[in-house]
């Protein structure tokens, strides 16, 4: 297995851990029932061929993936209950140690800070664990509330990425966010954690 995965990371309530094969219904159901929450930010294959893909598929391609150190795919889960997927791709070691961090929470969900503390916890593990330097985050200009999470995170906004990636249908400006290990020495989950709101 590669540096830092399998892991399990958690908070209060939060958990992030692999997908597992037998939460396949699950996770479809999942998806189903927030599809108009998340068509518009969805990632879309510009080829066909690429599109449709099972979730065992993915779920086998995503275990692939993490054990060669390029991938680490994390259910979130709230209460033992699926809600929502974050994945760090794209990681690349030699001098660039970097990756890129991508996630969707379940409507219902939404706005009680599940998703700025698995970004936090993610990023910790990202740069105390497996070992990278830079961790970004890219956004498409109208997501307000994947905005909001950077913003209560404190990433820094690096610009605008013309036609960065392919999302629901076409090729779709990014502002990309970033953080170093070095903006946050005492970890983001510390930093988070003095700034949300007491439950």
């Amino acid at each position: 297995m590669s540096r830092g995965w399998p892991a399990t990371l958690a908070d209060g309530s939060l958990l992030l851990r692999p997908l597992r094969w037998r939460e396949a219904a699950t996770w479809r159901e999942v998806r189903r029932v927030n599809h108009d929450w998340l068509a518009e930010w969805e990632a879309s294959a510009p080829d066909a061929a690429e599109a449709g893909m099972s979730y065992l598929a993915m779920v086998r391609h995503w275990n692939a993936e993490a054990r060669d150190g390029r991938m680490l795919p994390f259910a979130i889960t709230w209460d033992g209950r699926l809600v929502g997927q974050l994945t760090v791709g794209g990681i690349s070691m030699g001098s660039a140690r970097s990756g890129y961090i991508g996630y969707w929470i379940d409507q219902r969900y939404a706005g009680r800070g599940i998703t700025p503390t698995a970004v936090a916890l993610v990023t910790d593990h990202c740069f105390a664990t497996v070992g990278l330097h830079r961790v970004e985050i890219n956004i498409r200009p109208e997501n307000a509330a994947s905005l909001r999470v950077v913003e209560k995170l404190g990433f820094r906004d690096e610009g605008v990425r013309l036609r960065y990636l392919h999302i629901s249908g076409d090729w779709r400006d990014h502002r990309s966010f970033a953080l170093t290990v070095e903006d946050v020495p005492q970890g983001l989950m510390a930093r988070w954690r003095s700034r949300r709101p007491i439950a």
